[in-house]
């Protein structure tokens, strides 16, 4: 089992403490839309409520990321509509509630991630492309990106400036986190997508949990390799999404083993599952422990 970020009060005070002689950061934000947001937004109130500078760079077409007050927000143009956008996610929303056998299921998550993942892709292509907004980047000297990797176009982004990179996610599809991190995912013990099975299985069950796990190999290629091809031409040098990924300073997982099957870590992997909580409920040690976790992974603060 890998280590998990704990701290006892006295160590915790030592820490907040430190906060005050800490340098404000600067930092740029790629985040991916729909929910994956909303939760990332409460994070950045918190970051600039502690005097960091905060960039946003979000497609003119979104579903949640809008302007606010409380933080700078780039936009680039895309080549979608609104309405096509909400049509895609909405029948994305429809695909999950749906039954049906494990085929069935497999075919549906199919079809769907080809249409989610083209207007991702198509998203992430103009934002490397937009040569004056690369250029701004460029020049804005941050102190690193802090990104949501379900999608690699922060990633990307943090490779091509040179930046140190915080992760900021609940899982990546078929377990790229785990890939990326050398972290073990044994189907003998982590439970699979569908498969309604627990970190305790039988023979046949973790036999029927290596079965189910084969599709994924399938799925992702269909997601993640336009994007290894995008960042091969834009960074200039043959990558992987695995090789993006690893490069990532630490990972903020919004994961707790209260909630989720136990399972193996890495020490740069930390659990920060509070933050989908609602506001109110989050104690003011929890956002300044937050605030501390991004700071170490800036690097130079």
């Amino acid at each position: 089992m890998g280590l998990e970020l704990r701290a006892s009060p006295p160590v915790v005070i030592l820490l907040l403490s430190l906060l005050g002689l800490a340098a404000a950061g600067k930092l740029l934000v790629v985040p991916v839309d729909g929910s994956h947001w909303l939760s990332m937004r409460e994070v950045l109130d918190i970051l600039t409520q502690r005097g960091h500078e905060v960039v946003v760079v979000a497609p003119e077409v979104s579903l949640h990321i809008k302007p606010s007050k409380t933080f700078v927000m780039k936009t680039y143009p895309v080549p979608f509509t609104q309405e096509e956008m909400d049509e895609v996610f909405k029948g994305s929303i429809t695909d999950l509630f749906k039954g049906g056998s494990f085929l069935e299921r497999v075919i549906r998550q199919y079809q769907q991630a080809k249409k989610t993942s083209a207007m991702f892709l198509a998203t992430c292509t103009h934002l490397i492309h937009n040569k004056e907004l690369i250029r701004y980047l460029e020049e804005s000297k941050f102190d690193a990106v802090f990104t949501d990797p379900v999608l690699p176009c922060g990633a990307i982004l943090a490779e091509y400036l040179s930046l140190p990179s915080v992760y900021f996610l609940l899982q990546i599809p078929c377990g790229l986190e785990y890939q990326a991190t050398q972290c073990p995912n044994p189907v003998s013990y982590v439970p699979r997508v569908f498969t309604d099975l627990t970190d305790r299985m039988t023979f046949l069950q973790r036999v029927k949990n290596m079965l189910y796990d084969i599709p994924n190999l399938f799925l992702c290629d269909i997601v993640f390799q336009p994007y290894a091809e995008l960042a091969s031409e834009f960074l200039k040098r043959e990558v992987t999404v695995p090789d993006l990924l690893r490069q990532a300073s630490i990972w903020l997982m919004k994961l707790d083993f209260v909630l989720h099957f136990p399972k193996p870590l890495m020490p740069n992997m930390v659990l920060i599952s509070g933050v989908n909580c609602a506001y109110k409920k989050l104690n003011q040690v929890g956002h300044a422990l937050l605030s501390l976790v991004v700071l170490v992974g800036f690097g130079n603060l």
